[in-house]
């Protein structure tokens, strides 16, 4: 302990030296190791190379000791602006190069109780079922949208709704945008928002208008190096619709300080279609994007399944960066942006973060075609995610008991679409029909 207090390196002892590696001792412990034996290193460093190398702290040691003749490493400076070294870099070069590159699902890095901070583009795209784009827009293009939205979130409005019998806000603002005015009636009329309709609509701003096609084009670009380079066989995912991604309205959300947030929770797909993809622009302050990957439940767990068994991943969003949630992360991942201890004020918004996520409403989940509950109104869809003998599988439920003063109906239905996510009432479309068998409850899900 004197060494790890002084920084002063020393050799370890042989009872130290065969429990290296011992799952049992606390990452306090294996960084205290690290740190006798590596005393020039940096606690974040370390403990990057930890989680690099699977909580071993032998090959963690070793990468160290490979990478002591190159540059020293940049540290991060503040609470919210960082810089990490690519994960990459602390592989050994040996398992690099004899490691084949496979678009299989890669092994979680992330750790029970633990945050994972990523900032390198390739190891989000590796580890995270995103990928990001930093210094997205031209700074002029990014600055002139940035100010545009700070004046329109002056009128943003916080969403109320009902979580455990109890009618809550959201602690940030944020407010939908269309393309026309006719569109802005349908939204008001014809859509539901957790039970009920939506009255904040707008008519999209010049500057978002402005920016649209850019993102785009750069979407479907990365929609395209993703199902090549970390799908199974170079295809697309089951479900996963072949046409190009075409965003049509957006949602716009500011936080206004460090402590304004969302919890964890996956986007809405009644209006996208199943593995719906979403392109999400940051403006102004850096804020932290988490995710964490659903873990189903097994049926002879007895509910003793740990949903954070994996760890979670932050996700560094710095000003003007542009995230791509692909079309895993709706069904398998859940998402919060986390509060803060301290931002670093951003030059014009000061201590706001404007969020874009621009989204492709497609035609055939209008809600005039959705399955409508009971009580009227059109029915939410969702997916299995926490059940294991029906994981996957896409249903239609009520969500009107998300209504303040409403409970929800009884109504339950399995949705069925083909491989390529057409819903079976879009005749002109669907190919062939999923069979199903028997009845259940929502209870099951």
């Amino acid at each position: 302990m004197d060494a790890f207090l002084k920084g002063t390196k020393r050799k370890l002892s042989a009872v130290e030296e065969s429990s290296l590696d011992d799952d049992n001792e606390s990452t306090d412990v294996k960084l205290a190791i690290l740190s006798s034996l590596h005393s020039n290193a940096s606690q974040e460093v370390l403990l990057e190379a930890l989680l690099a190398h699977d909580g071993s702290v032998k090959a963690a040691s070793a990468s160290l000791a490979e990478d002591r003749s190159g540059s020293p490493k940049k540290q991060r400076t503040s609470a919210t602006i960082g810089h990490q070294t690519s994960l990459r870099l602390f592989a050994s070069k040996s398992s690099s190069e004899e490691r084949p590159v496979s678009p299989k699902k890669a092994r979680p890095l992330s750790k029970k109780g633990a945050t994972l901070h990523l900032y390198d583009p390739e190891d989000i795209a590796e580890h995270t079922p995103c990928s990001i784009i930093h210094n997205f827009l031209p700074q002029d293009v990014a600055n002139d949208l940035l100010k545009e939205l700070l004046e329109e979130a002056n009128t943003f409005e916080k969403i109320s709704f009902k979580l455990f019998d109890n009618v809550v806000q959201s602690d940030h603002t944020s407010t939908f945008y269309v393309g026309s005015e006719a569109e802005i009636n349908t939204q008001k009329h014809d859509y539901f928002y957790n039970g009920a309709r939506m009255t904040n609509v707008r008519r999209i701003t010049p500057q978002l208008l402005r920016v649209r096609p850019r993102v785009q084009e750069a979407v479907n670009k990365e929609i395209q190096t993703r199902i090549k380079t970390r799908y199974p066989g170079g295809q697309k995912l089951k479900h996963q619709s072949l046409d190009p991604w075409s965003p049509n309205c957006a949602f716009v959300n500011c936080y206004d300080g460090p402590q304004e947030n969302v919890g964890y929770h996956s986007d809405q797909m009644t209006y996208l279609g199943p593995r719906a993809i979403i392109g999400s622009l940051s403006l102004g302050v850096a804020r932290e994007f988490r995710v964490r990957r659903v873990m189903p439940k097994d049926p002879e767990s007895n509910g003793t399944d740990d949903p954070d068994s994996e760890g979670q991943i932050a996700i560094h969003l710095p000003h003007n960066s542009l995230l791509v949630m692909h079309a895993e992360m709706q069904e398998e991942w859940k998402h919060s942006i986390a509060p803060a201890q301290a931002i670093d004020p951003h030059p014009i918004a000061g201590r706001r973060r404007i969020n874009i996520t621009y989204r492709d409403y497609k035609k055939m989940f209008h809600a005039r075609h959705t399955p409508r509950c009971k009580c009227g109104i059109p029915s939410v869809l969702r997916v299995v995610q926490k059940k294991k003998e029906n994981l996957g599988k896409y249903f239609w439920m009520c969500h009107g008991g998300n209504v303040p003063g409403k409970d929800n109906c009884s109504f339950f239905q399995w949705a069925d679409f083909d491989d390529d996510g057409n819903p079976s009432w879009d005749k002109a479309r669907y190919k062939k029909a999923t069979p199903r068998s028997g009845s259940i409850s929502s209870s099951s899900v």
